[in-house]
């Protein structure tokens, strides 16, 4: 490729870079002034707010697991309960939820074993068994890495008092649970992923749902043939969301940002992580994660400062790259300091360039390869996001099966 090209491309890119950057900056003033505008209406709903039961898919006994369980017991919200399920009897993360439920036994709670998921989807496995013994209208679907405030429940259920509403997601901040690369991870989810987030909810309509919560209400979720219908997805949140859109109701982004707590595990599980994620996101939305190149800077200050040299102005390429530290710099903190509020974000600002680069790694690699290893499946993806998935002892799983489950006894 010319010299001369190959700087077109860089300066493209960092222009690029600079317009999604301005963009996400007016995603977070729209954000912050609808927050705003949310939090006084709610006010005003006091105690008037419809009962929910809360999902939970638990899997291993994760950082900081207690924390996240025991953060959804503490709502102030007037009545709701919260159903566990687990693949196993002997999952690590059982007895801490027991010894949660027994210290808070005015709150209803219930623990399925649901067994070895035969659908490709694991979690939809566990969303679909906890829906048919949910005592109410309205469902929350969360993560058990995921942390809250007392607010949350009643800032995500409210929106779906408007019958036009069939899902409500929310924005997420990491929170490292101890380590460089915890932090490393987290702060591409403050910064890369909200930034991402904004400008959608900034450019049009809400459709898609976002894994960490995702409320529903049981006509909307049965309209796509509840999680049934999403069973052999990977990105069985944005899909969730998605087809609701598709159904004719609205999806809300709430003004409530929860925490994702990462653990410090090393490169490695962190890798394996977001390249799936990326996977997900490259087969559910082509176009989107294609396009996604020109968000990122760094790469291409790189690009523009061996340019520069080739063409022999070493300063425009030094330039360029400058340009590009700066651009991801102010991004880390504007983004994620002043939008997603990750007190963290500040510290990391002159190592958010690193970040950016190898979110760039990620996105390249996410067009290398077509399988993904979730627990002990192997996944093989196909268009649209859905999954072929085979066990690690070459049994394929059938999604039309279905097991028993062996529910345990529970506070009603």
């Amino acid at each position: 490729m010319p010299t001369f090209a190959i700087m077109t491309i860089a300066v493209g890119g960092i222009v690029t870079s600079t317009i999604v950057l301005i963009l996400s900056l007016v995603g977070a003033v729209k954000f912050r002034r609808d927050a705003r505008r949310d939090r006084e209406s709610f006010a005003r709903l006091g105690k008037d707010l419809p009962p929910i039961s809360v999902l939970k898919p638990v899997h291993g006994n994760e950082a900081r697991l207690k924390e996240n369980i025991e953060s959804f017991f503490r709502q102030d919200y007037p009545a709701f309960e919260i159903l566990f399920a687990a693949d196993e009897a002997d999952d690590p993360a059982l007895p801490v939820i027991r010894e949660i439920c027994a210290r808070y036994p005015n709150i209803p709670t219930r623990i399925m074993v649901t067994g070895k998921p035969p659908w490709p989807n694991a979690q939809n496995y566990c969303f679909h068994h906890l829906t048919a013994v949910a005592a109410h209208d309205i469902l929350l679907t969360s993560d058990s890495d995921v942390e809250v405030g007392p607010d949350y429940l009643r800032e995500v259920t409210a929106p779906l008092l408007d019958p036009k509403v069939g899902a409500v997601t929310c924005l997420f901040r990491g929170k490292s649970a101890g380590g460089f690369w915890a932090g490393f991870d987290a702060i591409g989810m403050s910064v890369e992923f909200t930034a991402g987030v904004l400008v959608d909810n900034l450019l049009e309509e809400t459709k898609f749902g976002l894994g960490p919560t995702i409320v529903v209400r049981k006509d909307s979720i049965g309209k796509i043939g509840g999680f049934a219908g999403v069973r052999d997805y990977l990105s069985n949140d944005f899909v969730v969301g998605n087809f609701i859109y598709k159904a004719g109701y609205k999806v809300v982004l709430s003004s409530y940002v929860v925490d994702h707590v990462c653990s410090s595990k090393g490169l490695r599980p962190m890798w394996e992580r977001q390249l799936r994620w990326a996977m997900g996101t490259r087969y559910s939305r082509p176009a989107g994660h294609f396009g996604s190149v020109l968000t990122f800077a760094v790469p291409f200050g790189i690009l523009g400062l061996v340019a520069g040299w080739m063409l022999g102005h070493p300063w425009l390429g030094v330039d360029l790259f400058a340009a590009s530290l700066v651009n991801r710099m102010l991004e880390c903190w504007l983004i994620g300091w002043w939008a997603a509020g990750d007190r963290m974000a500040l510290r990391w600002v002159p190592l958010y360039p690193l970040r950016d680069l190898y979110g760039f790694v990620v996105w390249c690699a996410s067009y290398m390869k077509q399988r993904t290893l979730w627990r002990d499946t192997n996944y093989r993806l196909l268009k649209g996001g859905k999954l072929v998935a085979v066990r690690a002892d070459g049994s394929v799983l059938d999604p039309e099966s279905a097991r028993s489950i062996t529910p345990e006894a529970g506070h009603f």
